[in-house]
């Protein structure tokens, strides 16, 4: 095997993997196939201890221990019916508004997004209670499928989200950090995309109508005023409470996240919604997801570990360092590679197979680790909206009316991924935006 050189094996690695995922088989088990083969080419039969060895490091690993208990906090609010509660007191707050519904849809999402951090969770369920008032109310149906779309896809990016505990790992920075500097951007994106909806319903009221005063107190007396407000407080002060602990240093994220899921059920409690067979669905959505996840950290771990055996990490970053661009060319390069991967590739096959490549090449480059990793969660969050396989577009379907085409989704998309490109021009040029809250967590 000695035509087998490090750049021949590399390239038939990633050849294979292309080939894999146009087969349409899953990607977890091509990382894994394509690692161990070559792995034992190169190495022998000793080698299949690799696989051994990537299945109990991820067991063990104290830091993805958060991913199940994160998500089993949001589930646990999703099914406790915390979602439809926000956004019955977020309709009363500013249904009177032009465009009033749309941006407590937004708003309803942001909030929705730190309970639960999971991308079709967030677009399926904001679609599912602001959908029928929206329409109901004559709003514009590509507008709305917009902001639900662009909207959800806040889970990603607001902590606390899974993609974040996932990538801190993989990349060798502290996901306290992370969660620290996305909360400005994330906030930011909401913000723009308020902003947005304002605008165009102040030129063009017929796009979001307000809904009537009668209906307002109607809505009131319906739900009544301490139940609008015990809606909103507890699930923003369980998110406050999670983050605030990791602020402080006083819990890891790991330990934060059973604080989080502990008060969950609290609050399941407090509503008496809290059931064994919603607690059971809770349970088993939760392993269903945690197993994909871990899945795949298991088949990334394996195929990297073999990249890494044959010197692969030195052969990229050369080739890259190489390139005549300039740091910020090569910067612009390696996002440019991630968005186009973004189009065909779920987030976490990406982090796992360009995170470790590209964080040593962007700090050999003088950039920060935690200002480049915002810029890759930024690009992965656009790729959930970029055509043509937009997560979150797929999500929304379930939920659309059907006169709406995925032509008509697609569309919708447009204007808020201009706006996403937008804070991340702003992320680029200002980076105390991400590195603020982060800097003052570790003062």
């Amino acid at each position: 095997m000695n035509f087998l050189t490090p750049e021949m094996t590399i390239i038939l690695m990633f050849l294979s993997v292309v080939i894999g995922i146009t087969l349409g088989y899953y990607l977890a088990f091509i990382l894994t196939a394509v690692g161990l083969f070559f792995g034992v080419i190169l190495f022998g039969d000793r080698y299949v201890g690799v696989l051994i060895n990537s299945m109990f490091s991820t067991m063990t690993n104290n830091v993805l221990l958060a991913i199940p208990l994160f998500i089993l906090m949001g589930n646990i609010m999703q099914h406790i019916g915390a979602g439809d509660r926000v956004f019955s007191s977020l309709y009363v707050l500013f249904g009177r508004l032009r465009g009033g519904l749309l941006i407590a849809t937004n708003a309803f999402a942001t909030i929705f997004a730190t309970v639960t951090g999971v991308v079709g969770a967030s677009v399926v369920t904001v679609g599912t209670l602001s959908l029928p008032s929206l329409l109901e109310r004559k709003y514009d149906k590509k507008l709305a499928a917009g902001v639900i779309c662009a909207g959800g896809g806040l889970g990603v990016l607001i902590p606390p989200s899974i993609m974040i505990v996932v990538y801190g790992p993989v990349a060798g920075v502290s996901v306290g950090s992370l969660f620290m500097a996305a909360i400005i951007p994330g906030l930011l994106l909401s913000l723009i995309y308020t902003i947005y909806v304002v605008v165009r319903c102040s030129l063009n009221p017929e796009l979001g109508p307000p809904i009537s005063a009668e209906d307002k107190k109607a809505e009131i007396k319906r739900v009544g005023i301490p139940r609008l407000i015990f809606a909103i407080i507890p699930p923003l002060l369980i998110v406050m409470a999670v983050l605030g602990t990791i602020f402080f240093g006083m819990a890891t994220p790991t330990e934060a996240a059973a604080v989080g899921v502990s008060a969950a059920l609290v609050l399941g409690l407090g509503y008496r919604s809290l059931t064994l067979p919603k607690l059971s669905d809770a349970l088993v959505s939760t392993l269903k997801t945690t197993c994909m996840i871990l899945t795949m950290t298991v088949g990334a771990v394996t195929f990297i570990s073999t990249f890494a055996s044959i010197g692969g990490n030195e052969v990229v970053e050369n080739f890259v360092m190489s390139m005549p661009f300039g740091p910020w060319g090569i910067l612009l390069l390696m996002l440019l590679t991630v968005t186009v991967l973004g189009m065909f590739l779920d987030w976490i096959g990406i982090v796992y197979l360009v995170v470790p490549l590209f964080t040593p090449i962007a700090m050999a480059l003088g950039f920060d680790a935690i200002w480049f990793a915002m810029l890759v969660i930024l690009f992965l969050q656009l790729g959930y909206i970029t055509p043509p396989f937009a997560l979150s577009i797929f999500y929304f379907r379930a939920v659309a009316p059907p006169d709406l085409s995925m032509m008509d989704l697609y569309k919708s998309v447009i204007p808020f991924l201009v706006l996403q490109l937008l804070v991340f021009a702003a992320v680029m040029l200002f980076p105390p935006i991400v590195t603020w809250l982060p800097s003052l967590m570790m003062g």
